[in-house]
């Protein structure tokens, strides 16, 4: 089933529109810049306290405690032992020997879909024809059926169990206790299959008028799963299990602790299995290197959007003559771009230049000559912009 609706906007509303997207443009741009100025510094701090940490980190024996290191920056591997028994607090499913147990829920519900289309008009308006799709589906998460375009027909109830995650408070490994929640976070999960007692016993304790019943392992609320309606659940726990991890801190008696760098960052590093020292220290430098280029990008791309948005009101008042505003807007697109390419290294290089001057000059270098191929390329590819031959007229001999 679907909806259509068609929208007008008027020449004057775009022209609004388009002076609050300058404003929005030029905030997103500095926001953008603050971001990477941000992240250059946090990427190098981080860079310094790592390769002090890895200078100074002690690897010792995890099956006892040496008072003689409390406060040293410290690496152990052993094997994970959860101290208790974890069970859902709400059903009572157990797990002996798990780090966590994990209760997955799924609704069957209504979910919207939307697809736009618009056309110019001479005189700036626009027309856009907006189809909503209306179809159901299994989903961990509660689509608000209030937000719908259509909502009638289509509601959503709430959820008659609630997903939900059960650490053991610590875990050992080897001497050392830890929060269950950082050795848990490093597991593999796995179906807890359920019996019918489980069922049963789950029966008395979800408010709902649906049946509730075994399903192959797993708990069904509703009358049939090959046939579900909207509002069925599908209830599934899972354990979270770990043999071996590995760990660097600051040792604090029988314990670790985040170890504080010279520059005043916290260095606690884990992993799953036995890991050497070194090995964490370098993944934890490939981390950084890979969280500093994806805040790059997006610092490059906030940029970028900024500039569109502030050009943009050039493309509203273009939009008289439908194929002109096009036409500006491509222009609009290839500043921005250039405007990117040349701000965006310029910041990078700015926060890393009392660090390392020689790679922040190459940045700035880099990003002006991207931007002067970018200029290059589009003048060469305009009409008419080059001539192949000239011919000279004049006087015969």
């Amino acid at each position: 089933m679907s909806y259509t609706e068609t929208t007008r906007t008027s020449w004057f509303t775009k022209l609004k529109n388009g002076l609050v997207g300058t404003l929005i443009g030029i905030v997103l741009v500095l926001v953008a810049i603050y971001f990477l100025f941000w992240n250059e510094g946090r990427a190098i701090q981080t860079y310094r306290a790592l390769a002090e940490g890895a200078g100074l980190v002690l690897s010792v024996d995890s099956g006892k405690v040496d008072a003689a290191n409390d406060g040293k920056l410290v690496h152990i591997s052993g094997a994970v032992t959860p101290n208790g028994t974890v069970s859902d607090p709400q059903f009572g499913i157990r797990a002996d020997g798990a780090l966590a147990v994990v209760r997955e829920v799924e609704m069957y519900q209504w979910v919207e879909k939307s697809e736009s289309k618009t056309e110019k008009n001479v005189g700036g308006s626009e027309e856009t024809v907006t189809t909503y799709s209306y179809s159901k589906q299994w989903s961990a998460r509660r689509v608000d059926s209030s937000n719908f375009k259509v909502p009638g027909g289509h509601e959503n109830p709430d959820f008659a169990v609630a997903p939900n995650r059960v650490t053991v408070e610590t875990a050992n490994v080897g001497a050392f206790r830890l929060q269950g929640t950082s050795v848990a976070n490093l597991g593999n999960e796995k179906i807890i299959p359920l019996a019918q007692a489980d069922a049963d016993r789950m029966r008395d304790n979800i408010a709902t008028t649906r049946p509730v019943r075994l399903n192959q392992g797993e708990i069904y609320v509703g009358t049939s799963s090959t046939s579900p309606q909207v509002g069925d659940l599908r209830i599934r726990f899972e354990r979270t299990d770990l043999a071996e991890a590995s760990f660097v801190g600051r040792q604090q008696g029988d314990t670790l602790a985040a170890y504080t760098a010279s520059n005043g960052r916290k260095i606690f590093l884990s992993a799953a299995g036995r890991k050497e020292a070194a090995a964490m220290f370098e993944q934890a430098q490939t981390e950084n290197t890979i969280i500093t280029w994806v805040i790059r990008v997006a610092g490059l791309i906030g940029i970028f959007i900024g500039f569109q948005l502030f050009f943009g009101l050039f493309g509203v008042i273009g939009d008289v003559i439908p194929f002109v505003g096009s036409l500006v807007r491509g222009g609009t697109a290839i500043i921005a771009l250039v405007l990117t390419l040349i701000i965006g290294p310029i910041t990078i290089a700015v926060g890393w230049f009392a660090y390392r001057p020689l790679l922040a000059l190459s940045i700035i270098g880099g990003g002006l000559a991207i931007a002067a191929l970018v200029i290059f390329l589009k003048r060469r590819s305009a009409p008419g912009a080059a001539p192949s031959d000239r011919v000279v007229l004049g006087r015969g001999g």
